[in-house]
């Protein structure tokens, strides 16, 4: 069966029901089959990007049952500080800064633009930025569509969005740990559209909360279903739930790594050649998961990051900063060859 799993995938046939029998099989031909393919669409290179993630405040009106980083601390960036902290990734050679935020009325369309022009302003580096919710109520709070507020974020800086705030696409998940967030429909219309304007972005799935493993597919199935007609995500990125400090702690104590790397596995299966890159998110699963995960079907180790306070909030054990000669000898170490690359896969080494 896997060897016709693996040629159905390449074919881009793969089917609901397949990817519900593999569940069935023993995971490690799964994961066997998965690394094949990965061999198969991109090599042995395993891609890396040097960033700087930048989460702007942790004051945010929305809620989420599985979110630890509300309020922990209690704080909102500076323009003056967003920009000094730039200016420090610069100093060690990146070349993407991400930019998260909550929800806050006045985190309005005109706020980002004239934040997004003061950093292209200040500095040469791709601007990484918001998630379809945070474009959603930008767009709401300013009076305009989110098609008008994508087009001038677009024009004032902002060169990829994160595909943040997918969680599981399905709506009796999301009633369930995010009820206050973009609807699915709201969510593929807001990505659909930066895709229609030349704005790419990533591709996100956070597992380990309530859903099952049937909500997990068919959220995969639904991402390939817009790469198809849009070609517009650079990656999928599993992103394991942290439970620490959160509502959901007495509901999920998350994914098990087993389960962590079959959703790598079953993405790349799913994916196939429609969506060649999948990242194991290292803050995470830690970076000897994160190499397993990458003989799984990964083959991007995503960023040197230098700071991640919502996964440390939540619980994080695995620290939130890599330099690029570390992230380089993690992937030699699993013989695959690193390469540095930018937000669109560009490489830069």
């Amino acid at each position: 069966m896997l060897q016709d799993v693996y040629e159905r995938s390449l074919a881009g046939k793969i089917t609901r029901d397949d990817a519900l029998a593999l569940l069935k099989e023993n995971p490690f031909e799964v994961f066997d089959t998965a690394d094949r393919l990965r061999k198969e669409i991109v090599g042995d290179t395993v891609t890396f990007v040097a960033n700087r993630l930048i989460d702007i405040t942790d004051r945010c009106i929305i809620g989420c049952e599985f979110c630890s980083f509300r309020n922990s601390i209690g704080y909102e960036m500076t323009r003056e500080q967003i920009l000094q902290s730039i200016g420090e990734a610069k100093a060690v050679g990146a070349t993407e800064v991400c930019l998260i935020a909550g929800v806050l009325p006045k985190l309005n369309v005109e706020y980002y633009c004239d934040l997004f022009r003061a950093i292209k302003g200040s500095y040469d580096i791709m601007i990484h930025a918001l998630s379809p919710m945070e474009i959603y109520y930008a767009a709401k709070s300013s009076g305009v569509s989110t098609a008008e507020a994508l087009r001038r974020l677009k024009e004032a800086g902002m060169d990829t969005m994160t595909g943040a705030s997918a969680e599981i696409l399905v709506e009796a998940v999301r009633a369930k740990i995010c009820p206050r967030k973009v609807s699915v429909d709201d969510w593929v219309r807001i990505v659909t559209e930066a895709h229609e304007i030349g704005i790419k972005t990533t591709s996100t799935i956070m597992h380990g909360t309530v859903e099952t493993w049937e909500d997990r597919i068919d959220h995969m199935l639904l991402l390939r279903d817009i790469q198809r007609k849009t070609h517009g995500f650079t990656e999928f990125i599993p992103l394991t739930f942290m439970h620490e400090n959160n509502r959901l702690s007495d509901v999920s104590s998350g994914a098990s790594g087993m389960e962590d790397l079959l959703v790598h596995a079953l993405a790349r299966i799913i994916f196939g050649r429609d969506l060649p890159n999948i990242q194991v998110s290292w803050t995470k699963m830690g970076v000897k998961l994160s190499q397993v995960g990458l003989c799984c079907g990964a083959n991007d180790f995503g960023g040197t990051m230098m700071e991640d306070l919502i996964t440390v909030a939540a619980g994080a054990k695995h620290g939130d900063n890599m330099t690029k000669d570390q992230i380089r000898q993690v992937i030699k170490a699993i013989g695959r060859v690193p390469r540095e690359r930018n937000t669109i896969y560009e490489y830069v080494d």
